[in-house]
């Protein structure tokens, strides 16, 4: 795909990686692309594309290949978000089925990587996270979902909303209170597997502005058990200690994910201008359209080396919470306003669903919102100042 990243390649690829994002690429063009327009139609992406992905290497491609991953690196996952980023794919979400292993892998029990790790890695298993309640988001100490410990189980009741692959999670890391104080200490983790799970009941698939392949979802659970043994990392009131943890590594995910759409759309929109012909010329011709143009393409470069330069930092080990943030809010900002401005050049084409530039644009919308609102970023930045 001919984007700006193609022409001036990031300072964390090597060889290696180009030929690993060649083989990405390949996938994405043939397993993803054609079935966009129909997962869009019926709210999901098929169950095969998972699988499908699992035999290729291409989930959990950061986990080591002794609990069943690629065995590689932060960078192996960033090319998988970028190359789907960059074609407007949405449905697929995998950004959340990597937290989710993440979680297991950073603070599971050596028993529950070994039991769910491989079945994440080969697709088998869709993961989720269980933590927005319809009267609490970003504050998650509102969360009402209570787990009360009987005999060897646990036994759940409340419900979650905005769940990413919500209806066909296969293992939810559910995010319950375990104690009645309201602080952090009143928070743990369960990780729960959905099949044939008596009580436990997907609602409705959300009928959203834009992500229209993706399947979020409504999820209750009625006097559901699920083992004790099933506590993440094996210690009560651990959750919000485990959740702050892997925070950066979410928030850079979406970060990458709003540059790679960036890049993708302003490909998109060079290419439609150069087509595009008003009043005898080509759209690109015009002193607006350059200038505009020039404008995105600064934005786009900016924000590609503030985030190479985040990917360093996860590398390292580097990445704390507020440079994370500030990845987050500033990216997504900026992913609006470029597509936004891309969007605009293609005049009433532009409001049309079947172009891409349309889609993009709903579907960037809510970076803004998920893995903590822009404002919350701000917010933690200012704490760090």
């Amino acid at each position: 795909m001919n984007t700006p990243a193609a022409v001036r390649r990031s300072p964390w690829m090597d060889d290696d990686l180009e030929i690993f994002r060649d083989a990405v690429s390949r996938f994405v063009e043939t397993e993803m692309v054609p079935h966009d327009a129909r997962w869009r139609e019926q709210h999901r992406v098929d169950r095969e594309v998972w699988l499908s992905a699992g035999r290729n290497g291409f989930l959990c491609t950061d986990i080591p290949e002794t609990y069943g991953g690629m065995g590689g690196d932060f960078r192996h996952e960033t090319i998988m978000y970028e190359e789907q980023c960059r074609r407007g794919l949405s449905g697929f979400g995998q950004g959340v089925h990597s937290i989710c292993a993440h979680y297991l892998l950073n603070h599971g029990t050596e028993e529950q990587k070994l039991r769910f790790l491989p079945k994440l890695a080969r697709g088998e298993l869709i993961g989720a996270i269980g933590i927005t309640e319809p009267a609490a988001g970003s504050d998650m100490r509102g969360l009402r979902t209570r787990a009360v410990l009987d005999g060897d189980d646990y036994v759940v009741n409340g419900s979650k909303i905005f769940i990413t692959n919500g209806g066909g999670a296969g293992l939810v890391a559910l995010v319950v209170k375990t104690d009645s104080a309201r602080d952090s200490k009143a928070l743990s983790i369960l990780m729960v597997e959905t099949a044939d799970l008596p009580g436990y009941r997907v609602g409705r698939v959300l009928d959203k502005m834009g992500m229209q392949a993706q399947d979020t979802a409504e999820l209750f659970f009625e006097n559901v058990r699920v083992p004790a043994a099933n506590l993440l990392g094996g210690v009560e009131g651990r959750g919000m200690y485990q959740l702050m943890a892997d925070l950066p590594y979410e928030r850079l995910l979406i970060a990458i994910c709003g540059v790679a759409a960036m890049e993708g759309a302003l490909a998109e929109t060079l290419r439609y201008v150069r087509e595009r012909k008003a009043f005898g010329q080509a759209i690109a011709d015009f002193q607006n359209t350059r200038f505009k143009l020039a404008e995105v393409a600064t934005t786009t470069r900016i924000a590609r080396s503030f985030i190479d330069d985040c990917i360093g930092q996860q590398l390292r080990g580097e990445l704390d919470t507020a440079t994370a943030s500030m990845a987050k809010w500033w990216a997504t900002d900026m992913q609006q306003k470029v597509i936004d401005d891309c969007l605009q050049l293609f005049g009433g084409y532009g409001y049309m669903n079947e172009y891409l530039i349309c889609r993009m644009f709903t579907d960037s919308r809510v970076q803004r919102i998920y893995g903590g609102t822009n404002e919350i970023m701000k917010e933690l930045i200012a704490r760090s100042l």
